[in-house]
């Protein structure tokens, strides 16, 4: 789905001809938000520690702090940037058992917040259009990811993509 011809560098930010953007955006928007409540509990992880409801909840954070709602330091060291980089504008998934640094994360699944896998649904789903509003209203925003630094509104769609694509593929959604 990464359309490398469609890429373009305007005043120092990398953007995506809208074709390519336009189908990630809409796989977030509506799509993903389908295949998560067509989900009837309890469904096994292929891999990880996380149910889903944790994972659920883990997606909603994820969208905090591209959001600004929820803020961590910057862990990868200068020299790993262009690589991150190179790997985010690529069309390469997280492998299975990606972990996040456990210094973000912790080295087991944070507890349920929610009383229901609904509940944790419906939060996901405000964030999600919390995140797209948030970068309609104001399109220069940036937002620090622990790993991959400072991201735009373009790299945070292509991060989500890829990040919730990973959970759908851990519970066997894609």
């Amino acid at each position: 789905m990464y359309c490398t011809n469609d890429i373009k560098k305007i005043n120092g930010y990398i953007w995506l001809q809208n074709s390519c953007m336009d189908e990630k955006i809409d796989f977030l928007k509506n799509q993903y938000i389908l295949l998560i409540k067509s989900v009837e509990p309890p469904v096994q992880p292929k891999w990880g520690k996380m149910d889903f409801q944790q994972m659920l909840e883990h997606v909603a954070d994820f969208f905090q702090v591209s959001t600004q709602k929820q803020h961590y330091p910057l862990v990868s060291p200068p020299e790993h940037m262009p690589k991150l980089k190179e790997f985010l504008m690529s069309d390469k998934q997280f492998r299975e058992n990606t972990k996040a640094p456990t210094n973000i994360i912790g080295e087991e699944p944070f507890p349920h917040r929610y009383e229901t896998v609904e509940e944790a649904m419906q939060e996901l789903t405000a964030e999600v259009d919390y995140f797209f509003q948030l970068y309609t209203d104001e399109p220069d925003l940036t937002a620090v990811h622990p790993v991959f630094g400072e991201l735009n509104y373009e790299e945070w769609v292509l991060l989500h993509y890829k990040h919730v694509t990973h959970h759908l593929r851990q519970f066997g959604l894609l």
